[in-house]
């Protein structure tokens, strides 16, 4: 069950192995997560494989994790910040 708190993000802050840190805004975190997911159908994750459509794939694993395996040994990983204005 997702933790409410995940609804009110701010920002995310994405780690990518051998990348500098990104600060993503909540709709830019779903398109970069729908375009890895877009070139995996075919290995998926058991816990998307029951969502239909890219979207929904993406959706529920923003919204619900905070880390894709890519490669062995290497994972995207992405967590709630909030900027302080």
């Amino acid at each position: 069950m997702p933790d409410a708190m995940m609804y009110q993000e701010e920002m995310f802050v994405v780690l990518m192995p051998g990348a500098a840190e990104e600060f993503l805004t909540p709709q830019e975190l779903l398109e970069r997560l729908e375009g890895i997911l877009r070139d995996r159908q075919q290995d998926l994750p058991r816990d998307l494989q029951r969502f239909g459509t890219v979207t929904e794939q993406a959706q529920h694993l923003r919204d619900t994790a905070c880390e894709l395996d890519l490669s062995p040994g290497e994972a995207m990983q992405w967590y709630v910040v909030r900027l302080e204005k």
